[in-house]
């Protein structure tokens, strides 16, 4: 499988994009591509005839397949973005990258590390961009947050804690996400964003080294399928963070809170539903002295991010601009759901290896 451009060097001309998975989030990705300046939906890999029928309706200019092979072969695709089941993330991404494709990759990045080591060894082989969905990174009020620490105003971070309150996961196409064989873990799901922030705030605090963590289910028939879960992780330079869910609730509520030597950050977001065009959200700053509320101008959520996250790959295909989570972000962000599951599995303290 080997791919040929097109001469398409010039940056002047809009990034095509291929996408593989037209399923309900895969949906809100294509209609992320086709409404950004710069970027074109090309093609399109639906699982069934039905769905492809429906992406062919929805789209009419673009080439659709059933079999992502298929696409790649025609070799004209700057870009190929991954919305699929986690099983399925490293063998499409691997034929990708050796196909001459750069990668927009949903997270998890794998559901290994093995996975994970090895989609960075292609990367850098075929020094194509591979970047992890963690759109949380591009979102105004996360971002915000992020913003203040790197500016100082709380000091040195200390503590961070993520949480969010929901309802149950979706099913997914065939109920895949209720596969633990094909979803790797719960804490891959979901709480794989809230590492990904810890650790993105944490920075100044090193890498992260260990976690416990302990979960349980409302499923006696499935404890694999934790429905409430908690995990401490420590950082190299004492700093240490709290990320905790549960999915026995109701609606999508995620707070942060971030502490450090000289104040403090408070934000919320809430929704009726994760994809919620209309959610409402608030940032509080404690300097140390006076507490304010922070407008943030621009809406939230991740169906906005994740017409940011297609915008930043554009401008990073376009104009070499960096990525918002590499794929060393994705690993480690990985490496900490699995050793958390490593906790809760052994009710002991468990490493984060580190990057090979």
């Amino acid at each position: 499988m080997k791919f040929q451009r097109t001469g398409r060097d010039n940056v002047a001309e809009n990034v095509r994009f291929g996408l593989v998975g037209f399923g309900a989030w895969g949906q809100h990705h294509a209609a992320a591509i086709a409404k950004t300046e710069g970027a074109d939906l090309c093609a399109v890999v639906a699982r069934t005839e039905a769905s492809a029928q429906k992406a062919q309706a929805e789209y009419p200019g673009i080439r659709v397949y059933t079999d992502y092979r298929e696409m790649l072969k025609e070799g004209d695709l700057d870009v190929v973005d991954i919305v699929v089941p986690s099983d399925l993330h490293f063998q499409i991404t691997s034929d990708v990258l050796q196909a001459g494709c750069h990668v927009l990759l949903e997270k998890p990045m794998g559901i290994s590390i093995a996975q994970c080591d090895e989609l960075i060894r292609q990367q850098r082989a075929t020094q194509k961009m591979l970047a992890v969905g963690h759109e949380f990174r591009l979102s105004s009020l996360w971002g915000k947050v992020k913003q203040f620490i790197d500016e100082g105003l709380i000091g040195s971070p200390q503590y961070a804690l993520v949480e969010l309150s929901r309802n149950p996961y979706r099913l997914g196409a065939d109920g895949w996400r209720y596969d633990i064989n094909r979803v790797g873990n719960w804490i891959l799901e979901e709480p794989i964003h809230f590492f990904d922030l810890a650790r993105w705030y944490l920075e100044p605090c090193g890498d992260p080294v260990s976690v416990y963590a302990s979960a349980n289910s409302r499923q006696p028939d499935h404890p694999e399928l934790q429905d409430n879960f908690s995990a401490i992780v420590n950082f190299e330079k004492g700093g240490y963070a709290v990320v905790s869910q549960t999915l026995s609730a109701f609606e999508h509520h995620v707070t942060v809170k971030v502490t450090g030597t000289d104040g403090a950050l408070w934000a919320s977001w809430s929704g009726a539903m994760d994809r919620t065009r209309h959610p409402t959200f608030s940032l509080r700053a404690f300097d140390g002295e006076t507490v304010r509320d922070v407008p943030i101008e621009k809406i939230t959520g991740e169906l906005f991010e994740l017409e940011d996250q297609i915008a930043m790959y554009v401008d990073a295909v376009r104009n070499q601009k960096p990525l918002a989570c590499t794929a060393e972000d994705g690993r480690w962000s990985v490496a900490m759901c699995l050793s958390a599951q490593e906790s809760v599995d052994t009710g002991k303290v468990a490493a984060i290896p580190k990057l090979s």
